[in-house]
């Protein structure tokens, strides 16, 4: 490990520490779940984006060779 990463440990560790000893440990592992909980559901609704929508809003386009149809009805899922 680098440096810059023992340092950034060492960081999450202490404040991982100071949000145990504030809140207690079940609400800090709660807190936690949620917060990955919501990154999850972000990343799966950003993965059903076309690539016209994720350049829109500033995302790089997926780098998949074969190109989906212009149109594809609601019902049906893309899976790339």
């Amino acid at each position: 490990m680098t440096s810059s990463q023992l340092s950034v440990a060492d960081s999450l560790t202490a404040t991982v520490d100071e949000l145990y000893q504030k809140f207690g440990a079940w609400r800090t592992a709660r807190a936690l779940l949620f917060v990955i909980w919501r990154q999850r559901q972000t990343r799966k609704q950003v993965a059903e984006l076309s690539d016209y929508q994720l350049r829109d809003i500033g995302l790089p386009e997926r780098q998949s060779s074969s190109r989906s149809p212009y149109f594809m009805p609601p019902h049906l899922r893309r899976f790339d």
